[in-house]
């Protein structure tokens, strides 16, 4: 067994290595002397002895073969496919230790990619869940075949290989309930799930969503063809199982062959097509196409604490810039003199505008548009005046150079920058804080529990 990087490293070969960091997503790290490995479900503190399956120059990417000395951190493995499914990397790492992972791994970005002294920021301490699981009020799982038989469960990471199982521990518990159903159903009526090789077999996808907060529950089934044979006596079974709880039932037809799991037309079998939540006490109707957070009881202390960091008096015109179905609008609107939403998705502005219209909130207004050019044409043109506060909520890629611009360029009194990735978080603040803004406070909220991603909000005011 090798301990050093003396001689090449074959594929195959055994390792001994002790785990000393995490790396992006959520792998553990070790070296032997000078050279790097990558090694999926470990944790920092373990000693471990590893196959190498892959090779670089200086580093490389091994598999998990046995654990000789545990980390004081590491617990037991709750979900029985934890390792061939790899949707929670951390299932293996103690919830404090984890909540301590994300929050260094945010301030080292800041200190690292952005070049911040942290000493002078206001940094809140992480806000954990109080129990890290059946937290997700979205799921979407993928149907094949294995063996002559329809199955479900979750493809392994990277692959569209599915692990088969039916109860992910994140999820909610109905998730078991509705995918047995469209299983016997499918069994009963000989529908054979989608093929990706040939293009035959008709359920490729069942999404599920869950509103927290009202107990509304909705079922959609991703097909293959124009429609769904026999879907009446899937919709009985349903209802009889799911009782009042269950208000939609639809198919979405998507007969592209296409990683793209949702086609552009949804017929609704049973219900309004919808479902409601609330954020606060913020009215959201969902449809099976909408964004919407998928952990609704971390949403409202991520978007509670973006609206104490943007500090309305009541008095103030705010920019949301990547509003979505208008979440964190309306949640700020209440607070706000005007809020203004800008989407470059057309559908989700629809929803944004009927959501406003749901709670009675007319102080908003909503945009669709690339926000950098909409806002400086509404600036320009004098239909706004003062810009208080501009609240960005960007994809993971971050802000563009022209979206940063247009923030220099308007230069509002205040900046929240709600992000989930924290690397571009910092290579974004390094930007505007150059000149104009300063970073004053932090706060990491841990939105993806059990696995490496996390969010994070900041304020920056102007200097």
């Amino acid at each position: 067994m090798k301990t050093d990087n003396t001689a090449s490293y074959k594929k195959g070969e055994m390792i001994t290595v002790d785990i000393t960091d995490f790396g992006e997503n959520g792998e553990g790290i070790g070296k032997t002397d000078a050279f790097t490995w990558f090694i999926k479900d470990t944790v920092i503190g373990d000693k471990v002895t590893a196959k190498v399956m892959k090779t670089k120059k200086s580093y490389g990417y091994a598999r998990l073969e046995s654990i000789v000395n545990e980390s004081p951190d590491r617990i037991e493995v709750k979900c029985p496919v934890a390792r061939s499914c790899g949707g929670c990397t951390l299932q293996s790492l103690d919830y404090k230790a984890e909540l301590r992972l994300k929050q260094n791994k945010v301030e080292n970005h800041l200190k690292r990619i952005g070049g911040f002294d942290l000493s002078n920021v206001e940094i809140e301490e992480i806000i954990g869940m109080e129990e890290p699981i059946r937290y997700r009020n979205k799921s979407q799982f993928p149907f094949g075949r294995k063996n002559g038989k329809n199955i479900t469960g979750y493809f392994a990471g990277r692959t569209h290989s599915i692990v088969e199982f039916d109860d992910c521990i994140i999820g909610i518990e109905e998730n078991k309930t509705v995918l047995q159903i469209v299983l016997d159903f499918m069994e009963k009526y000989s529908v054979e799930a989608y093929n990706e090789e040939d293009g035959s077999g008709i359920v490729r996808h069942v999404l599920i969503r869950k509103g927290f907060a009202t107990g509304e529950l909705m079922v959609c089934i991703v097909i293959n063809a124009n429609n769904l044979p026999h879907s009446d006596n899937l919709v009985e079974s349903l209802c009889s199982a799911l009782g009042n709880d269950l208000k939609s039932v639809s198919i979405n037809i998507n007969k592209k062959n296409t990683n793209v799991i949702l086609g552009e037309k949804t017929v609704t079998l049973y219900g309004n097509g919808y479902i409601e939540d609330y954020i606060g006490d913020v009215k959201f109707r969902i449809s099976p196409q909408s964004f919407y957070q998928v952990n609704p009881v971390q949403t409202k202390k991520l978007y509670s604490k973006a609206l104490e960091y943007a500090a309305l008096t009541g008095k103030e015109t705010v920019w949301d810039m990547y509003c979505g179905i208008g979440t964190i609008s309306l949640f700020l609107a209440k607070s706000a003199k005007f809020v203004y939403g800008v989407e470059i998705v057309d559908a989700a502005i629809q929803n944004a505008r009927e959501n406003a219209k749901l709670n009675n909130i007319e102080n908003v207004k909503f945009f669709v548009g690339k926000a950098e050019e909409i806002i400086t044409g509404e600036y320009e043109n004098g239909n706004i005046r003062d810009i208080d506060v501009i609240v960005v909520d960007p994809p993971r890629k971050g802000l563009d150079k022209l979206a940063i611009d247009t923030m220099l360029k308007l230069l509002p009194k205040r900046i929240v920058y709600v992000s989930c990735d924290s690397s571009t978080l910092a290579r974004d603040l390094k930007l505007l804080c150059e000149k104009e803004y300063e970073l004053k406070k932090l706060t990491v909220v841990d939105q993806f529990a059990r696995s490496y991603h996390t969010e994070s909000v900041v304020v920056m005011e102007r200097k």
